[in-house]
C-alpha cells in the first residue's frame, strides 16, 4: 500500500470510530451529563446534520486551494472538535461539539477519493478508493468495540481522547506521506454547481440516500434483534458487531475489485439487489443463532461493499466538479443512516417485532436498485443519441 493512501486510511478510521462509537457510548454519555438516552440519542442526529450540512459547504469553500492542504484542515478541524467533545461539560456544549465534529467528515471522504483516484495505478482506481473506506471498516472491527470498552469500564472521555491521538496521528501522515497534488486553475464553481443540474446526479443521490437506508434500517436495530429474537445475551452484541465490522472489511475491498472490474453502476444495482435478498433471507433465519452470525457477516459485507462503486460512480459523472459530487455521496450516506432508522422504527412503533425493520431496509435496497437501473438506463440512452449525431 503506498503511504499516502495509509494516510487516508487512518483518517478514515478516525472518523468511523466517532460516527459508530456513539451507539454505544449512549448510556454511558446520558448518565454523565444526566440526560435520557433519548436526548443523547440527538447527538448521533447532530454528528449526521453536521455532515450534511458540510460536506458540500466545505468543498465550496476551499476547492480551490491544493488538495493536501484541504485534506490537512479538514483532519485538524476534525480533532479540535473530538477534543470538545472530550471535555464538554453539559449537553449543549455537548450537541454542538458532535454537529462541529460531523462538518470534515463528508468533506474529508470526498477530496480524499479524488486524490485517491488520481495516485492511484490504472484500472485500479476504486480500490485506490477502498482503501481509503477500509479506515471505517477497521473502526468497527476494532476502533469501535475498543472505544465501547472503555467507556463503559472507564470513562466515555477517555474514547474522545484516543480519537484525538488518531486525528493527529493522520495529520502527521498526511503532512509527511501526501504528495503535492496542484490546486484547480481557474476554478469555475457555477460550473461545479450546475452538477446538481444533471438528472444523473439525482439519480444518483436518490439511489443513496434510499439504498444505503436499507443499511441503516437493519443496523440501527440489530442490538434488539440478536437479544430479542436470536437470543443472544446483552453481553455477546459487542463481540457480535465485530463480525459485522469483519463483514464490513471483506465487502469493502470486494467492493473496489467490483466496481473497477465492471462498471461502479452495474456494481451498485447488482449489490443493492443483493442487499435486498440478504435482509429478506435475515427475517426469516433470526431465530437460529448460528445462521444469525453468518448472516450478520454477509449482510456487512454486502452493505460496505457498496462504498467504492458509488463514491466512483460520483466521481466519473460530475466531471470538472469532483470533489463537490464525491461530498456530496456523502452527505447522501447520512441522509441514509437517518432515513434508515427513522423508517425501520415505524413497524416498531405499530408493534411489530424486532425482525420488521429488516422489511422495510429490504424495500429500501430494492428501490435504491430501481435508481441504480434507471441512471444505466438512461446512461445507454445518452450515449445512443451522442454516437447517432
Amino acid at each position: 500500500m503506498k503511504k499516502s493512501l495509509l494516510a487516508l486510511t487512518l483518517g478514515g478510521l478516525g472518523i468511523g470510530i466517532t460516527e459508530f462509537v456513539m451507539m454505544g457510548l449512549l448510556p454511558d454519555i446520558a448518565k454523565d451529563l444526566s440526560i435520557t438516552i433519548p436526548q443523547a440519542g440527538h447527538l448521533i442526529s447532530a454528528y449526521a446534520l453536521g455532515v450534511v450540512i458540510g460536506a458540500p459547504l466545505l468543498v465550496i469553500v476551499a476547492g480551490s486551494y491544493p488538495p493536501k492542504k484541504i485534506l490537512m484542515v479538514l483532519m485538524a478541524m476534525f480533532t479540535v472538535f473530538n477534543a470538545f467533545s472530550a471535555f464538554a461539560p453539559d449537553y449543549g456544549t455537548m450537541f454542538a461539539a458532535r454537529l462541529l465534529a460531523g462538518l470534515p467528515h463528508g468533506a474529508f471522504f470526498g477530496v480524499g477519493s479524488v486524490v485517491a483516484s488520481k495516485i492511484a495505478e490504472k484500472g485500479k482506481e476504486a480500490q485506490a478508493v477502498s482503501l481509503m473506506f477500509a479506515g471505517l471498516t477497521i473502526a468497527n472491527v476494532i476502533g469501535v468495540p475498543l472505544g465501547t470498552y472503555i467507556g463503559h469500564h472507564y470513562s466515555w472521555r477517555y474514547t474522545f481522547v484516543i480519537i484525538v491521538a488518531v486525528g493527529l496521528i493522520t495529520l502527521l501522515s498526511l503532512k509527511v506521506w501526501m504528495p503535492a497534488i496542484a490546486a484547480v486553475k481557474d476554478r469555475d464553481l457555477r460550473k461545479e454547481l450546475a452538477f446538481f443540474k444533471l438528472p444523473e446526479a439525482w439519480l444518483i443521490i436518490f439511489m443513496i440516500a434510499i439504498g444505503t437506508g436499507g443499511l441503516f434500517s437493519w443496523y440501527s436495530y440489530i442490538a434488539p434483534l440478536l437479544t430479542e429474537v436470536s437470543g443472544f445475551s446483552a453481553n455477546s452484541i459487542t463481540y457480535i458487531l465485530v463480525i459485522a465490522g469483519l463483514g464490513m472489511l471483506v465487502g469493502n475491498f470486494i467492493g473496489g475489485k467490483l466496481a473497477d472490474r465492471f462498471s461502479p453502476a452495474m456494481a451498485s444495482v447488482t449489490l443493492l439487489i443483493a442487499m435486498a435478498v440478504t435482509l429478506f433471507i435475515v427475517h426469516y433465519i433470526s431465530e437460529n443463532q448460528v445462521l444469525s452470525l453468518i448472516m450478520t457477516f454477509v449482510t456487512g459485507a454486502i452493505a460496505f461493499a457498496l462504498a467504492s462503486p458509488i463514491q466512483m460512480l460520483m466521481i466519473n459523472t460530475a466531471k470538472g466538479s469532483e470533489m463537490l459530487a464525491a461530498s456530496v455521496s456523502q452527505a447522501s450516506f447520512n441522509i441514509g443512516n437517518a432515513l434508515g432508522a427513522f423508517l425501520g422504527g415505524l413497524p416498531l412503533a405499530a408493534g411489530y417485532d424486532y425482525t420488521s425493520p429488516v422489511w422495510v431496509g429490504s424495500l429500501m435496497a430494492l428501490i435504491g436498485a430501481a435508481f441504480a437501473w434507471m441512471l444505466i438506463a438512461r446512461t445507454k440512452r445518452v450515449t445512443a443519441v451522442a454516437f447517432s449525431s
